[in-house]
């Protein structure tokens, strides 16, 4: 099997989707030793900032000396992203044998008349392996969506379950209200792990409170309004949280002080279990985590600035960040989203702040709504608005339109921000 061959494997795999079960999965775990008991999980769920969450958590376990594992979800520059021990990517090779064995085990299943995972479960089973092997003292671990139903629930072994901010999103599939929503994602908490979540509105904070009392956990509580003294910067930022002052993030954005915070609750509940954790590993992690997409500067002069924010929450949280970080900017962006997403309300939160709005259509999705349909969106809002027919044509158009003082936003759906990264770097070694 060759690395191509892999990958299309894992991704004709979507073609046994069925029913909303983890049968499938724990079968297939089953008849590969069940490799998840062997490890320990910080199991993260959350409607946004549960990616920023586990890199700050897992970029300090790695200061602190653990071998830790990083399974995350949507990746933006490479496949091999989803799957790090101490931010190190799966090599292709060990991605090409462990496929073998999910192959063999899924075509024994298939022999014997039973269900066969889905790409993402093959995934996540095929991730176990590999930190099983791996020897990872701890694994911090992503839920791809929702919680309760998602494919990495087939753990036991939680440590901490975290909930990161919770809001509307995904309606379809995990409910029509936050209650709803909370009570799936709240699945991750089981009994033994000590639930740490983030100050959610009361409806979705009951939901997660009564789980943990139904599983006998402790809940602590990350208030994002203790997180003071703020000071912000584009390329990194401070800010004082219970006894700890002047901590240091390197990611940028009014919403990185909630996730710094939280993640600081969970390193002080891993402390409590038991883990050693130097303060000076806690500040080296925090102030050295790299976690691209979520406003990060990927050039300057101007500057231009990518951020994942996709749906009404994080549109919120992206104005906010916009009138702290850019006020006065002359502003250009760059749109791209998924037609299934709530972009109405996307574009109602931040299409005022810009002078002039590039729409693109995401490549190689079947959910991308075309940049034709999201201009057309956008006009209702803010007339500057035109359609480009590729990313590279968006970010050619950008360029034109910015002065070097100007701003380049670009935001969305994850999925397109990785080829557009790639396009600005082009144009930087070509030096444009």
């Amino acid at each position: 099997m060759t690395y191509e061959e892999a990958r299309n494997y894992l991704e004709d795999c979507n073609q046994y989707a069925g029913e909303f079960t983890l049968e499938p999965l724990k079968e297939m775990l089953r008849r590969l030793g069940d490799p998840q008991e062997r490890l320990q999980f910080v199991h993260i769920a959350g409607t946004n900032g549960k990616g920023s969450v586990l890199a700050y958590v897992s970029t300090v376990l790695k200061e602190a000396g653990f071998r830790t594992g990083r399974y995350i979800s949507p990746t933006i520059f490479s496949y091999r992203e989803r799957i790090q021990v101490n931010e190190t990517c799966i090599s292709r090779e060990d991605l090409v044998r462990l496929t073998e064995k999910i192959r063999a085990a899924g075509d024994q299943m298939l022999a014997e008349g039973l269900a066969h995972p889905t790409m993402f479960e093959a995934e996540t089973a095929l991730a176990f392996l590999y930190f099983m092997e791996q020897k990872c003292d701890l694994v911090v671990l992503e839920c791809g969506m929702g919680g309760r139903m998602d494919a990495t629930n087939v753990i036991q072994n939680t440590v901490a379950a975290v909930l990161a901010s919770i809001s509307m999103d995904h309606m379809g599939f995990l409910g029509d209200t936050l209650s709803e929503i909370a009570g799936n994602k709240a699945g991750i908490i089981k009994p033994g792990c000590t639930v740490v979540t983030m100050k959610q509105r009361p409806e979705a904070e009951q939901v997660i409170r009564e789980r943990a009392k139904a599983c006998g956990c402790p809940v602590v509580t990350a208030d994002p309004e203790q997180a003071v003294n703020r000071k912000r910067e584009l390329f990194s930022q401070t800010f004082d949280y219970g006894t700890r002052k002047e901590i240091r993030l390197s990611l940028s954005g009014e919403y990185q002080f909630a996730n710094g915070a939280l993640a600081l609750e969970v390193i002080d509940v891993l402390r409590k279990k038991g883990y050693e954790i130097p303060e000076g590993a806690v500040r080296r992690g925090l102030s050295g985590t790299v976690w691209t997409g979520r406003f990060s500067v990927v050039a300057e002069a101007p500057y231009f600035i990518v951020d994942g924010a996709h749906n009404r929450d994080a549109a919120e949280k992206l104005a906010g960040t916009i009138e702290h970080y850019l006020p006065g900017k002359r502003l250009i962006y760059i749109m791209g989203v998924l037609a299934d997403k709530e972009y109405d309300a996307v574009i109602e939160k931040t299409a005022g702040y810009a002078s002039e709005i590039i729409t693109v259509m995401t490549p190689d999705n079947v959910r991308a709504l075309p940049a034709e349909d999201l201009a057309r969106a956008v006009a209702v809002h803010n007339p500057h608005v035109q359609a480009a027919e590729s990313i590279g044509t968006a970010v050619e158009r950008a360029y034109e339109l910015a002065g070097k003082d100007d701003v380049i936003l670009a935001f969305g759906s994850l999925s397109y921000l990785g080829e557009l990264v790639r396009a600005v770097q082009k144009r930087a070694e070509e030096g444009k």
